[in-house]
């Protein structure tokens, strides 16, 4: 979280991580789809041969802290990386900074231990950047909860889960617990670092 005085604005930046075709392309979509133009930024994209990282920021029109005294608008930068495995380089540099993530697991039960790999692969990214994954913000999501073939909801728990972080059962193409897993999420890293800006 960076905070600009003269703009009086606070950052959030906030990384959708997760195995590849998991959703977080998705959830970035559904999430610039509800906001009014006069609050979001446009869509940029840094492509690489056959995944894309999507970055945008917002203001919350709804949502400002008390910060020394003051009030502060609120800019949230959010960012997804490539879930190929084979692109750790560039989720590290996405991850760099972050105050937040949100995990976008897929739910079908043939991608559990993709879901497993990528989980290990955030806590190994968050130690490079010195980061406790016990204690850095994130909230976890099940995606793809309308199909047939889903993992059973206490093994996902378990398999990816394991700090009991807030989590969301999700559907999101439809929008399902998108809003509420980013509003989650920055409650948790406002929460994390209220002591900071006090």
């Amino acid at each position: 979280m960076r905070v600009n005085f003269q703009k009086k604005e606070m950052i959030m930046k906030i990384v959708y991580f997760g195995p590849s075709q998991g959703g977080k392309t998705t959830n970035l979509q559904q999430v610039h789809s509800h906001l009014s133009p006069e609050v979001k930024g446009r869509f940029m994209s840094i492509n690489t041969q056959e995944d894309r990282t999507l970055f945008f920021d917002f203001f919350d029109v709804t949502t400002s802290a008390k910060i020394r005294g003051g009030r502060i608008k609120i800019r949230f930068e959010l960012y997804t990386v490539p879930g190929q495995v084979k692109y750790e380089e560039t989720r590290r540099l996405v991850m760099k900074g972050a105050d937040g993530v949100v995990f976008v697991s897929d739910s079908q039960d043939d991608k559990l231990a993709e879901n497993i790999y990528s989980r290990a692969d955030l806590d190994e990214v968050l130690m490079h950047y010195r980061q406790d994954p016990k204690t850095f913000p994130t909230v976890i999501q099940y995606n793809k909860q309308d199909l047939p073939n889903i993992t059973p909801l206490d093994k996902l728990r378990k398999a990816i889960n394991p700090r009991n972080n807030p989590d969301f059962r999700s559907v999101a193409i439809k929008g399902y617990n998108v809003m509420e897993t980013l509003n989650k999420l920055s409650s948790e890293i406002i929460r994390v670092n209220r002591k900071r800006f006090a």
